[in-house]
């Protein structure tokens, strides 16, 4: 506040004041002490009397999510959760529906109640405005997504090699028309899932112009959606890796409406609940968004007591599970094929 006082040219009451909303400030002293703040990024906090009655800690940690009603949103909740409670230290949850604009409006109301630390999913290709908390030494993990163009800690799957792993195993299966469907490419975890989808193609010399690739989906209804339309073309795909799982649900809904769905293979990324009790049941490619939850937050418990650490990005593996869908034979089962040498 001093900082801003000096710069506006005013007093640190006169700051306090402005920015409290009280009156007796005249409108041009206002603007002043309002374009000072935003220059040095300072935010008033609403807490400062009780931090300093506290010793300068909340107890509690901000944990923003692409949506806590997303069953791997809610397990990375519950992940960092369990590990919290043992240090007596409450979590924040918001979500931001994969909206740069929310995930800031978030980020910014976290930062204002001085929160000890932040947890963050993010949609926005570049979180350079957190560079000032960056210097300041808040600490902060990103999960699910790593940081872009900010030094922070990351802890995320391994999506480039969970979906090379569904996509061998559609292939090992004797497909060969096989179709992509995935959601918003700014989103880092699916831009991996596309890319290790194209690689195996590549790898194994299936042509990219024999697979369907279909992205910016939008949520189950609009997978389900594009499926028909795809079911209804002169030469259907034989194979459908759904990248994540609101595709899943969608793509299942159209294969059982079709009644196709033990004519088609698919292999989804994510498990869902009750999958394994479908006929067939489904093969996915599971994470583990628990334990991705906890890591985060040991780590920011870390960054918290200022543990010397280098920067990393921590990575869980993820598994192929056979359920059935998977294993539905394609037209080329019959031929010799030579995988190629599996990466190590």
């Amino acid at each position: 506040m001093r900082d801003v006082a000096a710069l506006a040219g005013v007093g640190v009451k006169t700051v306090s004041r402005v920015l409290n909303g009280e009156p007796n400030v005249s409108v041009e002293t206002g603007e002043r002490v309002r374009r000072a703040a935003a220059n040095l990024n300072y935010e008033l906090n609403v807490y400062a009397g009780g931090l300093r009655r506290m010793g300068a800690r909340t107890n509690a940690i901000g944990l923003m999510l692409e949506s806590v009603d997303n069953p791997f949103s809610a397990a990375i909740h519950r992940g960092v959760e369990s590990v919290m409670r043992k240090h007596s230290i409450i979590v924040l949850a918001q979500s931001f529906e994969e909206d740069p604009d929310r995930e800031r409006t978030v980020v910014k109301e976290f930062l204002r109640r001085r929160v000890d630390g932040v947890i963050l999913t993010t949609v926005s290709r570049d979180q350079a405005y957190l560079s000032a908390e960056a210097a300041r030494g808040t600490a902060i993990v990103f999960v699910d997504r790593p940081a872009v163009s900010v030094a922070f800690d990351s802890v995320v799957s391994r999506n480039y090699d969970g979906a090379v792993a569904a996509t061998r195993h559609l292939l090992e299966h004797g497909h060969r028309r096989l179709a992509y469907v995935g959601s918003d490419q700014r989103i880092w975890t699916l831009r991996e899932r596309r890319r290790g989808f194209f690689a195996e193609l590549d790898a194994w010399g299936v042509s990219r112009s024999e697979a369907r690739d279909i992205t910016g989906v939008r949520g189950e209804e609009g997978a389900r959606k594009v499926v028909h339309r795809m079911l209804d073309d002169a030469e259907p795909p034989t194979a459908i890796f759904a990248a994540h799982n609101r595709m899943v649900v969608g793509t299942l809904r159209a294969l059982h409406e079709r009644n196709a769905q033990h004519e088609i293979a698919m292999v989804g990324f994510d498990d869902v609940a009750l999958l394994d009790l479908l006929e067939p049941g489904v093969t996915v490619v599971a994470q583990d968004p628990h334990r991705m939850g906890e890591l985060a937050a040991e780590r920011l418990l870390a960054r918290m007591a200022q543990t010397p650490l280098e920067l990393a990005t921590l990575t869980v593996p993820t598994k192929l599970i056979q359920r059935g869908s998977g294993e539905i034979p394609g037209p080329y089962i019959g031929e010799a094929a030579t995988p190629p040498p599996r990466r190590s």
